[in-house]
């Protein structure tokens, strides 16, 4: 988110008959205050989404300085959510990857005696709906040039049910279930790299 987020809710064990389930980093308080700053968070989504890349390449792609990218991907090393990629370090330059699909964020990290902790959660959450909003203008900014099969492809729509919080979340992991499902699709002609959102909470009433 991530990963995105990456997956940002928790994901259960891999059932016999079930869908294959993405490799997730489960947050916990020291986790994401290693994770909870915007550029580690683009960093980390960068390299889950194109792949391994140098301090240099995602400086260059991101806008930022290597001198940046450099330091915080240490940092992202620190905390376990990059690692090096050895097929790829044949020069100076050290190549990163992520070292997992997605990440996991616990709700009662917003709860957490720490204030450190609530902050750094604040600060994560908003910059997953930042990302997922600047996704969707790219999308939208670019999509005269995708093909017209694309375009029906692409979805933007809201509901609005009356649940309790036990229906909504079975919601939420019925519809993580069926979108992993298609993991386990194998590539065919004219396969592109597709990102879906989801965003569930309770509205009030008036």
């Amino acid at each position: 988110m991530p990963e995105n987020a990456e997956p940002q809710q928790p994901t259960g064990p891999t059932r016999p008959d079930g869908p294959s389930q993405p490799k997730v980093r489960h947050l916990d308080a020291h986790t994401l205050r290693g994770l909870a700053h915007p550029l580690r968070m683009r960093l980390l989504a960068a390299l889950r989404h194109n792949g391994p890349a140098t301090a240099s390449q995602l400086a260059e792609r991101l806008g930022e300085s290597s001198g940046a990218t450099s330091y915080h991907l240490r940092q992202l090393a620190a905390h376990g959510f990059v690692e090096d990629a050895p097929e790829h370090g044949k020069g100076r330059e050290r190549w990163w990857q992520a070292a997992h699909e997605g990440t996991a964020f616990d709700e009662t990290l917003t709860r957490d005696a720490d204030p450190a902790t609530r902050s750094a959660a604040e600060v994560f959450l908003h910059e997953i709906a930042t990302i997922h909003a600047q996704e969707m203008n790219t999308y939208l900014g670019s999509s005269h040039t995708w093909s017209t099969e694309w375009r029906q492809g692409a979805d933007l729509s809201d509901f609005t049910l009356q649940l309790t919080s036990g229906q909504a979340h079975e919601l939420i992991h019925k519809m993580h279930d069926l979108i992993n499902s298609y993991r386990d699709l194998g590539p065919e002609e004219g396969t592109e790299t597709v990102r879906f959102h989801t965003h569930v909470f309770p509205r009030a009433s008036g």
